[in-house]
């Protein structure tokens, strides 16, 4: 499974921060006396003390309480996301699947079944499920962005470009619009477009993989000071990052200090990365 896909999706799964809410059902005293409406309530506490299990068994008892009741396909969309949470991507499904028989056309359980198979590495499956959401909703942000990043990792670079337009123009501030662009950008050789995006993204998340991004955007416009100032303030922070040594080399051999270059590969090298390319930045043609 690609790398990034992999970790867009624990991005995703760590933004679970509860239940979707059925209160609209509701009034305090009808909760009170209903054992349905109790056991939700105690799922949902479950949930905000990560409770999995505990949140996985009241919920199965209120869908066993009343089979039929209107909120259970929100229910099922909340156990989907439980069972994942506690590693069972299959049985995440089949709750997802569930649901859909219910009301086949509820947005969040394409999302959540989608994005339970990106989990799994059926990136076809999951690609299906936000194209399908994108049919019920063309401005769900959260199918466009999942959308366009398996289309731009399986070289689908107008269908990538398409979503994240309509992420643009729907979510222009967001932290999701600032990843997309900047990655759609950087990979089609737009590195000036991508680095206030890349800029962005660092306030927020000041990983290595975003900084050597960004460096990687002024080496390739050879703007060797600016990608020197971002590997340096990087490497304050991560001072054992193979991509950052291997970019810091990239630019010691691009200023021909060619000893220094040698040195940051090998030690680029020593910390996991690629040998292979980083022995591509000393082939002849590469000067």
């Amino acid at each position: 499974m690609n790398k990034y896909l992999l970790s867009l999706l624990i991005i995703c799964v760590s933004r679970f921060a509860g239940v979707a809410q059925t209160d609209a059902y509701l009034n305090d005293s009808v909760f009170e006396a209903d054992p349905y409406f109790i056991l939700m309530g105690e799922a949902e506490d479950a949930i905000k003390e990560q409770n999995w299990p505990e949140a996985a068994a009241r919920l199965s008892d209120a869908l066993g309480v009343k089979p039929n009741h209107p909120s259970n396909a929100l229910l099922l969309y909340n156990l989907g996301k439980v069972y994942t949470c506690l590693g069972n991507d299959t049985l995440a499904v089949a709750t997802y699947n569930r649901g859909l028989d219910i009301a086949p056309n509820m947005t969040v359980l394409y999302l959540g079944r989608g994005k339970t198979y990106l989990n799994m590495g059926k990136q076809k499956s999951a690609f299906a499920d936000f194209e399908h959401v994108i049919k019920l909703d063309s401005l769900s942000t959260e199918a466009r962005y999942l959308h366009g990043m398996i289309s731009l990792y399986g070289g689908k670079m107008k269908e990538a470009e398409v979503d994240f337009n309509v992420l643009e123009s729907v979510a222009p501030k967001s932290f999701d619009t600032a990843i997309a662009l900047a990655t759609l950008y950087s990979m089609t050789g737009r590195e000036r477009k991508a680095i206030p995006y890349f800029e962005r993204v660092l306030e927020t998340e000041p990983t290595a993989e975003y900084y050597a991004a960004l460096a990687g955007c002024h080496l390739a416009l050879n703007e060797l000071t600016e990608a020197s100032e971002v590997l340096g303030e990087a490497m304050m922070t991560y001072p054992k990052d193979a991509e950052l040594y291997y970019y810091r080399a990239r630019l010691n051999r691009d200023r021909f200090r060619n000893d220094d270059a040698r040195r940051d590969a090998e030690r680029a090298i020593e910390l996991g990365a690629n040998p292979v390319k980083v022995n591509e930045l000393f082939k002849s043609n590469k000067r």
